[in-house]
């Protein structure tokens, strides 16, 4: 590191005060902290204590790559507290995030100091579920500061080695090399109930080296809410959204939460890029949803069913590992190869064939062979999905087909009409996977005595074909022979 002081905790006299059991909160969290760095950074960080009434030199301060402000009403009361914040920021050049607010007792944002209003906090506190009071954690190392505590603090740790390696990256001049040319990701932020899980994610960005945004607390302001969304969408190659039970948090001026206003801005620009490879987007739902309210709920089916808010995205309602394992594969398959998980193209080119992606689902496998027969018997190759492997290969095997066919068919025997649906919804946007060759056709072929109308989805160019008629075969020859090679 290329700082006498890396990180300066600065904080009011009254919050490391000794508690029952003779720790002082703050020394503590100088502890505790360290040790995470240490396993971050791999090496021992100089952290130094500074109390509201020890000194530090003016020359000094500019040796300190990071200030941590331990923010409390004992601090905002604090003249000289508040004075050492004033004095770092003037001192220093803070273009790159130097200032992480640790919240050491609840605040409004309108009760902290002006410059550390627009940084995301990290709220160390305990709030007792029954009595809503805000207490402290006493001992860092029991299993209640392990269940909330740890993974603020590996938050902060993560956050702080990041701005650390671009303190690095400056100084040296000489830069670390991104992992992709565009190196933001956009991971939206998220209704109260999923907080953990968008951290966790958060992290593995990190790890990879991307920049996460947003990187500031979002204003309240609905206005001044939109316009920093889109610039922070703008920037970044790949948004992540996660849906949960919560619909999340309601700006002032709007009546739709964060999550649907991120998820809207996100749509808006992928459906305005010709090229849809240059932003893609992951939408996670949780399988467990049963505490949801009608209004969240209502919110989710219209995602799934609403073509416009999710073109060019694709979604999900998998266990979070393995929605985990697909984010690693999609940092892949943007940044790092993209041919390291690619089937090559070029099926057409070698045997003069075109190729159709016959979609069917496990238990429609037997009804669906005849089908199979005749679109091969009519000079046809047969693209078909894969049944057997780990989540994450029948996935990549599913988007290699999606990037390959001509033109695609979805067969529905016994699979339900929710089930079409997102497969039709796959066709859509596979333009966003990295196609390079117009799709000449889509449809659908069901062989259900009751169908549902699928004449919307006919303002798509989807050709529904009625399975059961006596006139089914003749309808993809049809369609068959408006594809060209």
């Amino acid at each position: 590191m290329t700082f006498k002081i890396d990180i300066l905790i600065i904080y009011a006299d009254a919050d490391n005060q000794p508690n029952d059991h003779g720790k002082q909160w703050v020394t503590e969290f100088k502890r505790f902290l360290e040790l995470m760095l240490i396993q971050v950074l791999g090496e021992k960080p100089n952290i130094l204590l500074k109390s509201e009434h020890d000194s530090i030199a003016a020359s000094d301060m500019k040796e300190v790559g990071t200030l941590i402000p331990i923010i409390s009403p004992a601090f905002i009361e604090s003249g000289e507290c508040l004075d050492t914040l004033e004095e770092f920021y003037n001192t220093v050049n803070t273009e790159h995030q130097r200032v992480f607010k640790v919240i050491k007792k609840p605040l409004t944002i309108e009760e902290q100091p002006t410059k550390l209003r627009d940084l995301i906090g990290f709220n160390l506190y305990n709030i007792n579920l029954d009595s809503g009071e805000a207490t402290d954690y006493e001992d860092f190392f029991s299993l209640e500061a392990e269940q909330d505590f740890w993974m603020k603090m590996v938050d902060l740790a993560y956050d702080i080695h990041e701005g650390l390696i671009l303190l690095k990256q400056k100084d040296s001049g000489a830069g670390i090399k991104p992992i992709f040319s565009r190196r933001s990701i956009y991971l939206a932020e998220t209704g109260h109930d999923l907080t953990i899980q968008r951290n966790i994610i958060k992290r593995e960005l990190q790890r990879h080296g991307y920049k996460v945004l947003p990187d500031r607390n979002l204003p309240q302001n609905i206005n001044e809410l939109k316009d920093e969304i889109k610039k922070d969408v703008e920037e970044s190659s790949l948004s992540i959204h996660l849906i949960g039970s919560s619909y999340g948090e309601i700006p002032g001026g709007s009546d739709r939460s964060i999550v649907d206003i991120q998820n809207q801005i996100a749509s808006e620009k992928s459906s305005t890029l010709k090229d849809k490879s240059e932003f893609s987007r992951l939408i996670w739902i949780s399988p467990k949803l049963q505490n949801a309210s009608e209004k969240q709920l209502a919110f989710i089916e219209s995602v799934k069913r609403d073509l416009s808010s999710i073109e060019g995205a694709e979604i999900l309602q998998t266990p979070l590992e393995d929605f985990k394992n697909i984010v690693r594969e999609e940092l892949i398959e943007i940044g790092i190869d993209k041919k390291l998980n690619r089937r090559e193209t070029g099926n057409v080119e070698q045997n003069g064939k075109a190729n159709v992606y016959l979609l069917y689902d496990k238990t429609d496998e037997k009804e669906a062979a005849p089908l199979k027969k005749f679109i091969n018997g009519s000079g046809y190759n047969v693209l078909i999905p894969s049944f057997k492997g780990e989540l994450l290969n029948l996935r990549q095997h599913h988007i290699a087909n999606l990037r390959d066919f001509d033109a695609a068919i979805v067969f529905q025997n016994n699979v339900n009409d929710q089930w079409v649906r997102m497969k039709l919804l796959d066709l859509l946007k596979a333009p966003g996977f990295g196609r390079r060759k117009p799709i000449q056709g889509k449809a659908i072929m069901s062989n259900k005595d009751k169908q549902m109308d699928w004449s919307s989805y006919k303002n798509h160019n989807i050709m529904v074909i009625d399975g059961t008629g006596k006139d089914a075969l003749n309808d993809v020859k049809i369609f068959l022979e408006d594809i060209k090679v």
